[in-house]
């Protein structure tokens, strides 16, 4: 048998057609018992020892992945794994805490501390927590802004042969005083981070995208390249925080680029060029290579030799690393008199560095089919902050490096992390104090090598383009804002841009028409597809998103540009023809049938206007018009006998596809009914189609059902409400309109009331009146 012409399935339903009303007849819907408050906290609270246990294992994910480890398998590797990670968390740390403006000693603490509890409480298990550069340059801004170095001067300037000598910094005292600031703000960046995975608020890194993260993380890895060029250079620039910093920082390094110590620069070129040569070669050979070469190790012990051979310092007064603490500092407890000060920095960070980490850990995760749950890495990252606080560290995420590192060498759970702390205590107890004579620029240069897959991000921009441009202005605005408002600002901006675009875009929905797919119940764009078939006077419209106060104007345009005409207009028109009409009856000049048809040849009409008639009254001002005994029957889109011009309509029915309508306000509601009712007085019918059910029940509460608005007019799909209109097209065809809608005349010359009846908006209270006159 062969297959089918068109598709590889096809199906045939018979069944009848469904408006709301015949469907819900015909199939009962459930009975939904709302439970009480009560019910609801006894459920939540109730203690079993299997529901005790699952709160133990969602707190402590470890108890749920350890009893399963398969030690003979899997520990080589972790091994392996966590030797390698820790390897580069110790270079990395040291780097990094040149970024958090704080001695490079406590960059080891940083990348020891934080993985000893998120081993224990995260819910990945290749995520490699420590320093990470953004989040330490966020820091560092912090630290230099409530510790400048004008604060720690030894005396002040003097003048000395007409020149202006800077007094010395007390360096040891300002570096205590950072020390201190980053170790609150860690703390503090703790309990806010606990507190929201307490509340379940992990949905909040929702809100930062994909762009927008892009954006914000090129911007830092920007003001990072700047930050460590003039340690590379080790050029004097001043401490600038803030809008315009990172600019006045690069105004600072071309002022002062004379004075660049040429050791430094040369160490710091060298160290950068075999840095990012060999990452390539790692990245090339990646499939070969079964652990990549540690070249930050390399290029540091190298340095580190070189450096000391052949003292650098003295010689070329090279800036050196100088003093690494040896062991464990006593836990300090965090000033609580900053945290007003810095609470705004500290939630900024705390979001930047969890949807930074839970961006990553959801990759591995997938890659390695396992969950990731981002309120308990809240709890983790919040736990891990805060006992990392009370030694002094500064606020831990992931870099994306030693991530890539734990998982491609073979890395398969947590005790891996764990490995690589033991790596980074043997630097902090032993092995920290041979690293002193290490160059601060070749640290600097490592740090730089770090960035490379943060700046490649600007790839992203042409290919958001062709997806979505509105992404890829988000990325843009994000990426110019952070580095000119500077990073706290600039995501702030950012994350409010961001959700202006989904305003706007909401603000302005698409109304489309539709027309039929021969042959089948489908219903497509008439713009985009070739063949269709529009129904006979029926309009089709689609609109593609929620209704409220805010785009309702929008979608009346697009109503009125599909149909070809203004519903107001038309009535207006209409109603000042038959005035016309009546005034000539009146005097004899024309007559009408016993049914109200009229009969002279009268006055022709000389055309019809467009719909751009600015002088036409508005139905606010216009009262509807009635008779009191008879209706006079005219064919609108006839020749008049008056030298009115009215706009043809040439519909006779209108069907909303409600298909894609995700929410509805009460405003909305009611100008939707306004929208029905002005359709109808002009004869013309409207129906809703593939309306949802929660939107149903909207409308009901809403009021927007009555004597003529039922429910009758709601279909299941748009088909439904098609063929519903043909059939009681055909139905009426078969009758005499004249006799279905006309009263009988008293006499051809007979007097004809118009009497006034209240306009529809009065159905309007004041208030709602208000609220229409916003949306407009």
């Amino acid at each position: 048998m062969s297959p089918p012409k068109h598709g590889y399935q096809s199906y045939l339903v018979s069944r009848s057609v469904y408006s709301e009303t015949n469907f819900q007849e015909e199939n009962e819907k459930n009975e939904v018992v709302q439970k009480t408050f009560r019910e609801r906290v006894r459920k939540h609270v109730r203690c079993t020892p299997r529901s005790a246990l699952l709160v133990v294992k969602s707190i402590f994910p470890f108890l749920d992945w350890l009893p399963k480890y398969r030690w003979k398998e899997w520990i080589v590797h972790d091994i392996i794994s966590g030797v390698s990670t820790g390897l580069v968390s110790t270079l990395q740390g040291l780097s990094f805490a040149l970024l958090a403006a704080v001695p490079v000693g406590y960059g080891l603490y940083s990348a020891f501390f934080p993985v000893l509890t998120y081993a224990f409480m995260g819910t990945s298990r290749h995520l490699s927590i420590g320093p990470f550069p953004v989040v330490c340059l966020m820091v560092g801004v912090v630290a230099t802004s409530m510790a400048p170095d004008e604060n720690f001067r030894l005396s002040n300037d003097t003048v000395v042969n007409g020149s202006t000598t800077t007094a010395e910094i007390d360096i040891e005292r300002r570096d205590q005083a950072r020390i201190l600031i980053c170790g609150t703000l860690c703390f503090l960046t703790g309990i806010i981070q606990l507190g929201l995975g307490i509340l379940q608020i992990g949905f909040i890194v929702r809100y930062l995208g994909e762009p927008l993260v892009g954006g914000f993380t090129t911007a830092a890895a920007f003001q990072v390249l700047v930050s460590q060029i003039k340690q590379v250079l080790n050029v004097p620039t001043g401490n600038y925080n803030g809008v315009f910093s990172i600019i006045l920082t690069i105004i600072d390094i071309f002022a002062n680029i004379a004075k660049t110590n040429i050791a430094d620069l040369i160490a710091g070129l060298l160290a950068f060029i075999v840095c990012v040569v060999v990452k390539e070669i790692n990245e090339k050979y990646k499939q070969k290579l079964r652990v990549p070469i540690p070249i930050e190790i390399i290029v540091t012990i190298v340095a580190t030799g070189i450096s000391y051979g052949a003292k650098l310092e003295k010689k070329y007064k090279a800036g050196i690393v100088k003093t690494i603490p040896s062991g464990f500092l006593p836990p300090v407890l965090p000033d609580v008199s900053m945290f007003q000060q810095m609470i705004g920095s500290a939630f900024s960070i705390g979001i930047v560095a969890y949807a930074v980490a839970v961006s990553v850990a959801k990759v591995y995760g997938t890659r390695n089919n396992y969950p990731v749950d981002g309120n308990q890495e809240f709890i983790a990252y919040g736990v891990s902050n805060m006992f990392s606080g009370i030694f002094s560290c500064f606020c831990a995420s992931t870099a994306l490096s030693r991530t890539a590192i734990q998982e491609g060498t073979g890395g398969k759970t947590q005790i891996a992390s764990l490995i690589s702390a033991g790596v980074v205590l043997i630097a902090i107890v032993a092995l920290g104090r041979l690293l002193e004579p290490l160059q601060k620029s070749v640290l600097a240069a490592i740090c730089i090598a770090n960035l490379k897959g943060m700046f490649w991000q600007v790839r992203d921009v042409p290919r958001l383009w062709r997806e979505n441009k509105w992404d890829s202005v988000i990325w843009v605005v994000t990426c110019i804002a952070a580095i000119i408002l500077g990073l706290d600002l600039g995501l702030l901006a950012g994350l409010v841009f961001g959700l202006l675009t989904v305003v706007l875009r909401v603000q302005f929905p698409s109304c489309t028409s539709l027309a039929n797919v021969p042959d089948t119940d489908l219903y497509k764009d008439v713009k985009i597809y070739k063949n269709l078939i529009i129904p006979e006077g029926v309009k089709i419209i689609r609109f593609s998103s929620g209704i409220f106060y805010g785009n309702i104007e929008g979608l009346k345009g697009g109503i009125k540009k599909i149909v070809g005409f203004d519903t107001v207009r038309v009535f207006n028109k209409r109603a000042k023809a038959l005035r016309k009409i009546h005034k000539l009856i009146k005097k004899g000049e024309l007559s009408t049938t016993k049914n109200g048809i009229i009969t002279s040849d009268g006055i022709d009409n000389k055309g019809f206007e467009s719909d751009d008639d600015l002088e036409a009254p508005h139905a606010e001002d216009m009262p509807e018009v009635a008779t009191k005994e008879v209706e006079i029957q005219v064919d609108w889109n006839s020749d008049l006998p008056v030298l009115v011009s009215v706009p043809k309509v040439n519909i006779h029915s209108v069907i909303f596809d409600f298909g894609q309508i995700t929410f509805l306000d009460v405003v909305a509601v009611k100008s939707l009914k306004l929208i029905f009712k002005e359709f109808k007085r002009i004869d013309v019918d409207a129906y809703i189609a593939a309306c949802d059910d929660i939107i149903f029940k909207k409308l009901e509460v809403c009021s927007f059902f009555d004597e003529t608005i039922t429910p009758d007019l709601f279909f299941l799909t748009v088909h439904d409400a098609v063929l519903y209109v043909e059939s009681e097209r055909k139905f009426r065809s078969g009758h005499d309109p004249f006799l279905d809608k006309i009263s009988l005349m008293q006499e051809s010359k007979g007097q004809l009331e118009f009497t006034e009846m209240s306009p529809m908006y009065n159905e309007l209270d004041p208030q709602e009146q208000a609220l229409r006159a916003l949306a407009s």
